[in-house]
């Protein structure tokens, strides 16, 4: 049935599968994505949404690079918001809700539609490995799939277990069956595994909510999009979403359940989210809150169902219903489907090498919530990286990985092979020392070039990214050599209550004042009549306003990355024996021994690894 060797075998296809299996075939490997149900490809599993705080730039990075979320994510998005724009622009995420069906169907769509990729419908129930080096897959109905590279996707399948108050059984995601017998495997192959858990909110019928009780949330005015590529366009309507509030009323409700609910009776004993905890672990760890807010998000352009954002639950279904019905607006409420909460197997990512391929079992790569991170974002960006990486390794190349200063992609593989997590990782924007480099706005520039050498971003994007960097570049100069005479400048500025100036001066000084932007200087003359002459578009326009006014940010953290990165160029060597170090603590021995950092400067980031400790090794290795 399968004679042929693949290149890649892609197991899952959730975000990570997904990317995984359309970067490797798009990188010219023969492919093969192996799931339970090719019904369920990217299924959004949870909140019907993509990007956010931080995850915006993820998605807007895989895009730079080749990858489809941020094409999908704009043809299916039903509202667009750039979030934390009242600060600066290192801060600005890009969010979309979704329409989930049209958007597993889009993503389905552009898979089929990609060359050197090949579907097959089966539980993966094992692996194939000789010599510490996997050769090919095997599944539930005893078939052997061979192959060069594997890459586990496996989200939370892995021996999966659902709970609904006192009420537990086995399965990945509501109505689908939990994968067995890989975890199993991998432990006598030496692996460490864990668990986790992660939880839902019930789905209730739109039709029972009362709106008009509820703050609407409207999408932004002027919505932007995801991809970088004229493919796709910004939405000419939108779907509102809603916001409401629990009470004191529902906390007590809620609480009649907790000697049924698992996350307190001790039937789950696995971490979920910090920072999307569930809300009877909202009500409990935070006893002095009145109320907290629900945000009532729509599933698509046509359905009736909703997502019910923070009201994520394990409690049993009778306490979900009659708490939520005390929610203004929820008075009438019927529901679709309950909430719940489910316990997965997962493998600590510090047996990873920054590649994502696996330290004991060459060839083999891990991406997505087997890491232990949590989100459609942070798994895609880890299908992408591991995808091509799988492909880059069965054509001999170099291997490829992005530095900490050059993505938040770099920022959460870094995170994960160097410090672990023992609960489920999420990406903020405080994670990224380099912020001000990494913006939403700059993906392209820092990492289509990347993509294009790969030979997964197309030449059509690269040409883009050039033309778009070099328009704000000449306009940053025009910024730079143009003089603007106090008569014409001196009105704006007074309208800003801005210190007026009584000379003739470059406007760059002037536009890089903190309370002058954009759509003030354009009211020079000269500015508009540019931007006129030379048909600038949002893009250009924004990037400009930004490299004027963070000019110094960007340099000064441009500076710090480059003295800090030189640690990253001293390698140390594989199997370094640490023990021989006695002036070390032991504290970082035993850290190193277990991580076996592949660089100095990866050496400093590990907990418990101080400053002395690296000057010791610096010496030792002689630098």
């Amino acid at each position: 049935m399968f004679n042929d060797v693949y290149d890649v075998i892609v197991v899952g296809a959730g975000h990570a599968g997904s990317e995984a299996a359309a970067a490797a075939a798009n990188m010219g490997s023969k492919t093969l994505l192996v799931t339970m149900n090719l019904q369920n490809i990217a299924q959004m599993s949870c909140n019907p949404a993509m990007g956010g705080i931080a995850k915006g730039q993820i998605v807007r990075e895989i895009d730079a690079l080749g990858g489809y979320s941020g094409i999908v994510s704009d043809t299916s998005a039903i509202q667009f918001k750039m979030l934390n724009k009242s600060k600066g622009p290192a801060m600005w995420s890009p969010r979309v809700q979704s329409d989930r069906m049209r958007f597993a169907e889009d993503w389905r769509m552009m898979l089929e539609g990609t060359p050197n990729l090949d579907f097959y419908q089966d539980m993966v129930s094992g692996l194939i490995v000789e010599n510490h080096k996997v050769v090919g897959v095997k599944t539930s109905l005893g078939i052997e799939i061979k192959a060069k590279s594997v890459v586990l996707t496996n989200g939370t399948f892995l021996n999966g277990l659902i709970h609904i108050g006192d009420k537990n059984f086995g399965g990945g995601r509501a109505g689908e069956r939990a994968a067995t017998g890989i975890t199993e495997q991998l432990v006598e192959l030496g692996f460490e595994s864990g668990r986790m858990k992660t939880g839902t909110p019930p789905r209730v019928d739109g039709r029972s909510l009362d709106y008009s009780k509820m703050a609407e949330q409207p999408g932004d005015e002027n919505p932007e999009k995801f991809s970088y590529l004229d493919i796709t366009k910004p939405l000419e309507k939108q779907r509102s979403c809603y916001m409401t509030y629990t009470s004191l009323e529902v906390h007590d409700l809620l609480r009649e359940g907790f000697d049924r609910s698992p996350m307190f009776n001790g039937r789950i004993k696995s971490l979920g989210p910090r920072y999307c905890p569930s809300i009877e672990d909202k009500i409990n760890r935070f006893a002095d809150k009145d109320r907290h807010q629900l945000f009532i998000e729509p599933e698509g352009w046509n359905t009736c169902e909703v997502y019910v954002n923070g009201f994520s639950t394990s409690l049993p279904e009778d306490v979900q219903f009659k708490a939520l019905r005390s929610v203004v607006g929820f008075e009438n409420v019927k529901f679709f489907r309950p909430g719940y909460a489910i316990e997965y197997d997962y493998f600590p990512p510090t047996q990873l090498k920054h590649t994502l391929e696996t330290k004991l079992v060459e060839g083999l790569y891990f991406a997505g919530q087997i890491n232990g991170t949590t989100g459609y974002e942070e798994a895609a960006s880890q299908g992408l990286m591991a995808g091509i990486n799988a492909a880059l390794k069965t054509q001999e190349r170099d291997a490829f990985t992005l530095k900490r200063d050059e993505a938040y992609i770099g920022v959460l593989v870094d995170d994960l092979i160097t410090k672990g997590t023992e609960e489920p990782y999420r990406m903020f924007t405080s994670r990224a020392e380099y912020r001000t480099l990494l913006r939403q706005d700059n993906a392209d520039i820092r990492l289509t070039p990347k993509g294009f050498d790969l030979g997964l971003a197309s030449e059509k994007r690269l040409k883009r990214m050039e033309e778009k960097h070099e328009a704000a570049e000449k306009f940053v100069s025009f910024f730079e050599t143009q003089s603007v005479k106090p008569e014409e400048i001196n009105p704006i500025l007074e309208s800003k209550k801005s210190a007026i100036v009584n000379q003739s001066g470059k406007l760059f000084k002037v536009f890089a004042r903190p309370n002058v932007d954009m759509e003030d200087i354009r009211k020079v003359e000269s500015v508009e009549a540019y931007i006129q002459e030379h048909n600038l578009d949002r893009e250009v326009i924004e990037q400009t306003e930004i490299q004027v006014k963070y000019s110094g940010y960007i340099a000064k953290e441009k500076v710090n990355a480059d003295k800090l990165s030189r640690l990253e160029y001293v390698k140390i060597p594989e199997n370094f024996d640490y023990s021989q170090i006695k002036s070390m603590s032991l504290e970082a021995r035993e850290k190193l021994k277990k991580i076996q950092p592949a660089t100095v400067s990866q050496a400093s980031r590990i907990s418990g690894v101080s400053p002395n400790d690296v000057s010791v090794l610096l010496v030792y290795m002689g630098r």
